[in-house]
């Protein structure tokens, strides 16, 4: 047990509540890309059996083994081809911005239900038994990881949905430009989740700003229902 507190980014007695949080997050994620490209006239996700919540469709091992030993990873990207959209600026606009939007909505959905519970006495607010503790856990986890995960996303660097938009977004010319830096893709998402030099200036005011919008989300919701 000992080695694998040691080797695991997280605390194994949490471990639980974040895979199920990320499970949860990395699928409804994927889903949304694969569903609105499906929706506009691409059927290539759901060929490949990518229009569903089955965590196991989305899920990718390295993804998931630095997960558990670096904290971050990600799921299998969705393949879209933009070809068969009748617009393929617009649509592919609207397929990427829909993964990170679906994470803001599980977050501000997430912060409503712990609100909830904790403004109609379902749960206490110090967590004096195990069952409220873990929920606790579980809601922190869950809204924090989604609006970090947002976030993230937009960062306009390949493979990210934020640099799908900027290169639909730019005029042809400078969006051909870009794809040179798109072979140097996983080795530029490796460099931002494990170099501290590039975290310092991506993951953690990242981090920062998703821990400000759970705060603001709850205060939100409490307020609201009656607190």
């Amino acid at each position: 047990m000992e080695f694998l507190d040691q080797l695991l980014f997280y605390p194994l007695d949490q471990l639980p509540f974040y895979l199920i949080a990320l499970m949860i997050a990395f699928t409804v994620h994927e889903f949304a890309h694969a569903y609105a490209a499906y929706k506009f006239g691409d059927p290539t996700a759901k060929m490949l059996g990518r229009v569903t919540l089955n965590p196991a469709v989305h899920f990718d091992f390295l993804g998931i083994f630095l997960l558990l030993i670096a904290g971050f990873g990600w799921a299998r990207p969705v393949p879209v081809n933009r070809d068969n959209f009748s617009r393929p600026r617009r649509m592919s606009v609207i397929v990427s911005a829909v993964g990170p939007l679906s994470n803001l909505a599980l977050g501000i959905v997430g912060a409503l239900i712990y609100a909830a519970l904790y403004q109609f006495g379902v749960i206490d607010a110090v967590g004096t038994n195990r069952v409220d503790q873990a929920v606790h856990i579980f809601f922190n986890t869950f809204i924090l990881l989604n609006f970090f995960l947002c976030l993230f996303n937009l960062i306009p660097l390949p493979p990210l949905d934020g640099y799908r938009i900027l290169s639909e977004v730019l005029p042809p010319r400078v969006s051909a430009r870009l794809r040179v830096i798109e072979q140097w893709s996983i080795l530029i998402f490796l460099m931002i989740i494990i170099v501290p030099a590039f975290q310092a200036h991506t993951i953690r005011p990242l981090y920062n700003a998703a821990h400000m919008l759970s705060i603001e989300f709850l205060n939100l919701f409490i307020l609201l229902f009656g607190g």
